[in-house]
């Protein structure tokens, strides 16, 4: 009990400066880790990131600062880090093997959150589906398709292929092949659709609609109807241009020929 008592008597004023400074670090390094990641924070809002990844970079920037100081604070009393080090970095490792797809769905959705290929209530076509977008998370986007079924896509998936946005720009062209018989008159069939193109307000004149000769069919003249609308208006006005192109070419006795095929019989006499 003595020896206890001269151990404290000589070394305690020295440990509680140690436990001082220890807890002085903890407090000021915990106080400096918390501004430097609201000013990272402040410094990703400047820059228009999305609250989702701030918030979350901001709370991994603390945790890393937090840990540091808290290693830093051990080590002033005097314990071995080393070892603690060690178990820490084996630690990671056999977490991020174990999380190794959740990993790169993360690291795909902050490439998404940064880049910026797409928005939300953008129509894209990406890992493989097609849908409207609700919402970009960390790990997975979600759509709705057409007929309302929900689709939930990994962003990794989506990163490691092509991504087609439908409705990023302002304009789109609409595509038509109209198909007419050999016997009607081309011209006609030009003029026809020309002013079907001018009395819909929704085509463009600039750029300005295009229609021509786009191929010789096996049973039909292919026409190419090619006008330009806002992005909002390409289905409607695809829809019903179609069907009053069939209308008028229908008064106008212009055929629109499906294709079909004469077979010729021959009559093979039997030898007698």
């Amino acid at each position: 009990m003595e020896n206890v008592t001269n151990w404290i008597a000589e070394n305690g004023v020295d440990w509680g400066i140690q436990i001082g400074i220890a807890i002085a670090i903890f407090i000021v390094g915990k106080f400096l880790a918390r501004i430097l990641s609201n000013i990272l924070e402040k410094a990703m809002r400047r820059s228009r990131m999305s609250d989702l990844l701030v918030s979350f970079l901001g709370n991994i920037t603390y945790g890393v600062l937090l840990v540091a100081v808290v290693i830093a604070a051990v080590d002033t009393l005097g314990v071995n880090v080393t070892s603690f080090m060690a178990i820490l970095g084996a630690a990671g490792l056999a977490v991020g093997l174990a999380l190794k797809d959740s990993l790169g769905n993360f690291a795909a959705g902050v490439m998404i959150i940064i880049f910026r290929p797409f928005q939300i209530g953008d129509y894209i076509t990406a890992g493989g589906t097609e849908g409207t977008v609700d919402e970009i998370g960390l790990f997975a986007t979600l759509m709705h398709t057409g007929d309302n079924q929900r689709i939930i896509v990994p962003n990794s998936s989506i990163i490691g292929d092509n991504i087609i946005n439908a409705t990023t720009l302002p304009t789109r062209r609409i595509d038509l092949v109209i198909g007419i018989s050999y016997d009607d008159n081309i011209g006609q069939a030009k003029d026809i659709l020309k002013s079907i193109l001018d009395a819909d307000e929704r085509v463009l004149d600039d750029p300005a609609p295009v229609i021509r000769v786009g191929a010789l069919g096996d049973s039909s003249v292919d026409l190419q109807v090619r006008p330009w609308v806002r992005t909002e208006d390409y289905w409607p006005a695809r829809t019903e241009l179609l069907e009053v192109i069939k209308v008028k070419l229908d008064d106008a006795g212009i055929s629109i020929p499906f294709p079909q095929r004469d077979v010729h019989m021959h009559e093979v006499k039997a030898a007698s």
